[in-house]
């Protein structure tokens, strides 16, 4: 199959493609691509950047800072962002929050925190799952009890990514614990994380590094005007937020620089008379992931856009599954690749940085078929809404 893009499109890729590698800065993409970890600072102002370029939230209204683009340039928009190494925009922030605040909130939410969270002036985390509660998300059991003009939230999250560095949460609460279904009794609330009774402890995670949190709530009080849309409608607006955050994790443009890395990497180490890249199993197993990629890539572009009307895209579950998948397999490749050397973690002298990182970055990549959903969740989506099987 030939994929060509019109002269327009191609003018715009190249115009992503220039910004991105010579006028954003430079010590950022650098720290990006080696795989080093970005600290707060840095991730603020890689978003201040872009937000000032007019790049950093492109699919939101226009009037908020978004862009009139079509699907394909947003994807062209994103592809070219993580080929070129620029730390993407907090998702937390852009893809998830922003435009449910943006479809669902009052005017006075939207002129509150869409602009503060937009150039990342506001840091927001997601408060969804629980003990018990992740992938069957509807049986929360964290509570807002409503005690005048404000609510009292009760419970705990947990896996909660940055939550040390978040200003605020947008969480799912159980305001009706009688509601006839789990569902119908669930509200979404925006909670200031410096508010008295919120509790963070940190979860040092299998490649050592600290990146999710739980958070514990006791007697939390929420001005009642932080409630987005209705109340007990909550559950409609983390599924419009999930339809969001399943197209982004696609991440086509990072699959495809971290396999353009490995062929790189592949290329350094001895085999016989050639490299590790003339071996046939390790041929034959990059030609089959970037076979995977060009479909999956091809999906993407059908479905980017992602939700419309309040209704997530159930063809973003496909994104979802096989993105997530894809990460893993192009990871898991890359120990092979770094072989005893992905052995040791700690920076070596004999051992190349790329190769120490792989391990950690393949035990960190794990959590990508969880997510967002997981992949049985994800199977059973495309099963019921796109292949019309009956349970």
């Amino acid at each position: 199959m030939h994929r060509r893009l019109s002269d327009a499109d191609d003018d715009f890729r190249q115009r992503m493609r220039t910004y991105f590698t010579e006028e954003f800065p430079a010590d950022l993409r650098e720290k990006q691509a080696a795989g080093e970890r970005l600290d707060p600072e840095d991730i603020r102002r890689s978003q201040a950047t872009l937000h000032e370029a007019g790049l950093a939230v492109p699919g939101w209204p226009t009037e908020w800072g978004g862009q009139d683009w079509t699907d394909l340039q947003k994807h062209i928009w994103n592809s070219e962002m993580q080929a070129a190494a620029v730390p993407p925009p907090l998702p937390f922030n852009t893809s998830m929050v922003g435009p449910v605040i943006a479809a669902f909130g009052s005017q006075e939410l939207k002129e509150r925190f869409l602009p503060k969270t937009a150039s990342l002036d506001i840091w927001w985390c997601q408060g969804f799952s629980e003990p018990g509660s992740g992938s069957d998300l509807a049986s929360l059991r964290t509570t807002a009890r409503r005690d005048g003009d404000e609510y009292v939230v009760n419970g705990q999250k947990t896996w909660t990514t940055l939550g040390q560095h978040a200003d605020w949460m947008f969480v799912l609460v159980r305001t009706d614990p009688d509601a006839p279904k789990p569902q119908a009794g669930i509200s979404f609330l925006l909670l200031d994380m410096s508010s008295p009774g919120v509790t963070i402890r940190p979860i040092r995670t299998l490649d050592g590094d600290v990146e999710v949190n739980e958070v514990f709530f006791d007697d939390v009080r929420v001005p009642a005007d932080q409630l987005v849309g209705e109340e007990n409608k909550g559950w409609d607006y983390a599924k419009f937020l999930l339809g969001n955050e399943r197209v982004g994790v696609a991440s086509t443009g990072l699959i495809k620089r971290w396999l353009a890395d490995l062929k790189e990497h592949a290329r350094t180490i001895r085999k016989g008379e050639g490299t590790l890249l003339d071996d046939a199993v390790v041929a034959a197993r990059i030609a089959e992931l970037e076979a995977d990629l060009a479909a999956l890539e091809l999906t993407v572009i059908r479905v980017s856009g992602g939700s419309t009307d309040g209704r997530p895209n159930p063809a973003s579950s496909i994104l979802k599954l096989q993105g997530s998948q894809l990460q893993q397999e192009v990871l898991e490749l890359a120990i092979d690749v770094a072989g005893p050397m992905a052995l040791s973690w700690d920076e070596l002298d004999a051992v190349p940085d790329w190769a120490s990182r792989t391990v950690p970055t393949y035990l960190n990549y794990r959590k990508a078929t969880i997510y967002g959903g997981s992949s049985e969740v994800q199977r059973g989506i495309i099963a019921s809404t796109i292949l019309k099987l009956k349970g």
